[in-house]
């Protein structure tokens, strides 16, 4: 439900995958950030930059998700998604044509 709101607004699945590699980014900048306070503010700079390292795995499984509701939108209706198989064999082995 909250996927398919999502995607009607118009966000897709790599918009919210580039989002959780920005989140890396801001996470890891602002560890190195945290490096350079002085020690008053350094346990609230370190606080900061774990919380943010929470969000890329959220980010990337909502991602997934949407993901999963543009190939159902993309896929007709009442076909069920297609998989590869091998060649059908009859039980006395020989190929059916």
């Amino acid at each position: 439900m909250l996927t398919k709101a999502l995607h009607d607004v118009g966000l897709r699945g790599w918009h919210l995958h580039l989002a959780s590699l920005g989140a890396i980014g801001l996470c890891i900048g602002l560890w190195i950030r945290a490096k350079t306070v002085d020690q008053d503010e350094r346990g609230n700079a370190e606080r900061r930059a774990l919380f943010v390292g929470l969000w890329p795995p959220m980010f990337w499984l909502i991602g997934d998700a949407l993901e999963r509701v543009e190939d159902r939108r993309r896929r007709p209706t009442g076909f069920p998604p297609q998989r590869r198989r091998g060649p059908v064999r009859r039980l006395t082995g020989r190929r059916r044509s």
